[in-house]
């Protein structure tokens, strides 16, 4: 396996949408850009949900008119049907992504549909990016645990990963939503889907919410998985999971793959004083254990 990791940053959709303080338009942006010139290869940029639901990203069209595309650099955007895709394809997006769960108690709760049926309401999403040579990314989420029905059968995860994949996705990102996973756990799983989806389709997606996010980042790590979402600063969690802090911490995971003797082409200084400038957006300090300890000492006074 290659010693390069890819990195998904998430925190400007992922992060905020689940932030409960309101961030200007221009800070969007700014944190885009700032994420731009850290050496990160992928940023999801925002999200073409509909404002009703997540009134936080209802300035997408307006962040992607102004952030400062790199070349060598993946926006993914995420959509939830096609109306949602034809308004990212108006605003220049030319990569997306789509989400289901593993959990059917999920889906129902959250999105009011069946696992089959809410990958039905997509599909038309992935025929029209097949169309277009748009790239899609697929989220797969509550892979090791739901806040309605537990226990997740892994064959569901399987099944729901198999499918995206047959059906168009590039790529499969694995999310523990609620954060419950711990490194055998996630290290079976991810084993389980790598047996029917090729290892280098899939990436891993942890929460931190019971402290396990980095330690099961390394399990898969050494299983085989080569990408990884994270959210600088550690922002967003999932408003469903009980106790939920937050995203893996994207400061965390550098330090962490550095020290693996892995690459990532990220520089941490520059990722790290990004983290503590988006904490200050948000009016705290910054999630990321590596971004406090990297901190100049006035900021820390």
């Amino acid at each position: 396996m290659s010693d390069f990791v890819r990195i998904v940053e998430v925190a400007p959709r992922d992060g905020l949408q689940n932030e409960s303080a309101m961030v200007a338009t221009a800070d969007k942006i700014a944190l885009v850009d700032r994420l731009s010139a850290t050496g990160l290869r992928g940023i999801e940029a925002t999200s073409f949900v509909s404002p009703k639901w997540v009134p936080q990203l209802a300035d997408a069209a307006e962040v992607m008119a102004g952030i400062e595309r790199q070349p060598g650099i993946s926006y993914p955007v995420l959509v939830p049907n096609l109306q949602g895709y034809e308004r990212a394809r108006a605003a220049g997006a030319d990569e997306v992504a789509v989400f289901t769960a593993a959990s059917e108690a999920f889906n129902r709760k959250n999105i009011n549909a069946s696992i089959d049926e809410s990958i039905e309401r997509f599909m038309p999403v992935l025929e029209r990016a097949r169309a277009d040579g748009v790239r899609v990314r697929g989220y797969v989420s509550t892979v090791l645990g739901c806040p309605y029905q537990g226990e997740v059968p892994l064959a569901d995860v399987v099944r729901v990963a198999r499918r995206l994949h047959e059906l168009g996705c590039h790529e499969i990102s694995l999310g523990d939503t609620i954060g419950v996973g711990t490194p055998r756990k996630a290290r079976e799983m991810l084993l389980a889907v790598a047996a029917e989806v090729p290892m280098q389709a899939l990436a891993v997606h942890f929460h931190d919410t019971f402290g396990q996010a980095l330690a099961n980042v390394a399990a898969c790590i050494e299983a085989g998985v080569r990408v990884a979402d994270s959210a600088v600063a550690g922002t967003g969690g999932c408003p469903y999971a009980r106790g939920a802090s937050g995203n893996l911490a994207s400061e965390d995971l550098v330090y962490m793959l550095h020290g693996m003797g892995l690459e990532t082409g990220v520089d941490l200084e520059a990722l790290a004083e990004t983290g503590r400038w988006l904490a200050g957006v948000l009016g705290r300090t910054t999630g990321s254990k590596v971004g406090r300890a990297m901190a100049p000492q006035q900021d820390l006074a």
